[in-house]
């Protein structure tokens, strides 16, 4: 409501200046445009504790968080039954990618046995697809690869959008405007959504500011931002990964660390 206020008087005094500088030998008053509200997250940061490197956040004494981990095939093997025993509540498992330079699209190397190997230790599971895309129907080709790869099984957590540069390489997307970058995100979420998933976009800073997130209102954020106590994104998010060279039992190599914020109602 305050924000709608704002807006309407912001429109109101532009109306009052144009109409003053069309009268005749009146150059009318500056205007100023008020400042937007200064963002307030949603958590009391006040609440996020670190231990063994490791996050956990609190709300009135109670732990209303899970830790999560996300993973492809540059982990390799992976022994689940360990993972589970390492007080991981939940892993996103990477389902597939597009090629930065070449755009041709392969299966994860480990996606299936990933997917079995977490469902049979009980954890509850998302996939992730790390998307090139250059035009809408790609994005759509890339969401109808993951739908196809799914097979109809059920997820716990969502099908993640993920469209980054790749570091150290010209990639095919890496000019594309925000405007062709929303786009993108919007044809895969609304194409993921519309076969019964929940989608979400992940990304850092930069990633997200290069998306109008006004067209994926609704759409959950998985925030990456490493080297930090407290996250420092200015826009709502639910999960937050926090380190890239995690060390978790069962898995042989560093890994991505995550946190998932757990709201009120739930």
């Amino acid at each position: 409501m305050h924000r709608t206020s704002t807006r309407l008087l912001c429109a109101a005094a532009c109306a009052l200046a144009f109409a003053l500088l069309a009268l005749p030998g009146c150059s009318g008053p500056e205007v100023e445009r008020p400042e937007e509200p200064a963002y307030v997250s949603p958590y009391d940061w006040s609440g996020l504790a670190k231990e063994n490197s490791r996050f956990t956040y609190s709300e009135g004494g109670k732990i209303r968080s899970l830790a999560g981990i996300d993973v492809s095939e540059h982990q390799g093997s992976i022994d689940w039954n360990a993972v589970a025993s390492d007080d991981i509540d939940f892993a996103f498992v990477r389902i597939g990618n597009r090629g930065a330079t070449e755009g041709s699209i392969y299966l994860d190397k480990h996606y299936e046995e990933n997917m079995a190997g977490a469902a049979k230790a009980g954890i509850p599971l998302g996939v992730y697809f790390f998307s090139q895309a250059i035009t809408p129907e790609e994005a759509e080709e890339e969401a109808d690869f993951v739908l196809s790869a799914l097979g109809g099984a059920e997820l716990s957590f969502p099908v993640v959008y993920d469209h980054e540069p790749v570091s150290g390489i010209e990639g095919r997307a890496d000019k594309l405007s925000r405007a062709e970058r929303t786009e993108n995100a919007v044809a895969f979420c609304e194409r993921i959504s519309a076969a019964g998933y929940e989608p979400m976009i992940y990304g850092n800073k930069r990633d997200i500011a290069w998306l109008d997130m006004s067209r994926l209102e609704g759409i959950d954020v998985w925030f990456a931002e490493y080297g930090v106590e407290t996250p420092s994104g200015q826009f709502d998010f639910t999960i937050w990964q926090y380190a890239s060279d995690g060390t978790v039992a069962g898995i042989a190599t560093p890994v991505d660390m995550n946190i998932l914020f757990i709201a009120e109602d739930q």
